[in-house]
């Protein structure tokens, strides 16, 4: 798989645990779960609000998402 931009998610621990614990559960690394949940998510955005333009999201700014992938020496 090729790099992907990375974000960090500040959650609370009891969050963290739940969220370990379902990912565990259900077969999944927390990032998959995580990656599960942000799909099925914009999926039911999508079917309440309509699809997404790919026009819109190529207008969004994602760099500073990939400055840090940047920095790092290879």
């Amino acid at each position: 798989m090729k790099n992907q931009p990375e974000m960090t998610l500040r959650i609370p621990e009891d969050m963290l645990r739940r969220l370990l614990y379902v990912a565990k559960a259900e077969g999944r690394s927390p990032n998959n779960h995580i990656m599960m949940l942000l799909r099925n998510n914009v999926q039911y955005f999508e079917r309440a609000k309509g699809r997404i333009r790919p026009e819109d999201l190529r207008a969004i700014d994602i760099s500073e998402y990939l400055a840090a992938e940047e920095e790092t020496p290879s």
